[in-house]
């Protein structure tokens, strides 16, 4: 009984990692509702409608995103928009990376060495090298969609 709770203790732990790192390819659209959530929130609104706020700008965000990468042709524009939504989507795969290794290196170098190869693998999840994960072509604007 004991084999199977660390085997699925495991395997908890690997889900909820991978969870971690492919929702992080939204940190753009969750940044933008979350602040639109607090704003609305801070204006005496209550919170339902900081809610449905901060839901709205969420969608509108991505939605707004994947719009303009598909409809404007400008490589140097679709490079931005890209951009614009893989840096928040890095910054947070490299501080998830580093929290979790927080917990078990005890050494700050190779913390930082593991957030830096959670920084690579989030960028390996936001935009795979096969092309083959249409998945993600709905999370997160990108060339090889179309």
């Amino acid at each position: 009984m004991l084999i199977i709770g660390i085997i699925l203790s495991f395997v908890g732990l690997g889900y909820l990692c991978w969870l971690i790192f492919a929702l992080a390819v939204d940190a753009l659209p969750l940044f933008a509702g979350f602040t639109a959530a607090l704003a609305a929130y801070r204006s005496d609104s209550g919170p339902i409608a900081a809610i449905a706020v901060g839901a709205i700008m969420s969608v509108m965000v991505l939605f707004a995103g994947q719009i303009a990468f598909r409809t404007l042709r400008s490589t140097p524009v679709r490079a931005a928009i890209a951009l614009l939504f893989a840096m928040p989507a890095a910054v947070a795969g490299y501080h998830a990376a580093h929290g979790l290794a927080y917990l078990v290196v005890p050494i700050e170098g190779w913390r930082q060495t593991m957030a830096v190869a959670g920084l690579c693998r989030l960028r390996e999840v936001a935009h795979p090298a096969n092309g083959t994960d249409q998945t993600d072509c709905d999370a997160m604007p990108r060339v090889e969609c179309d």
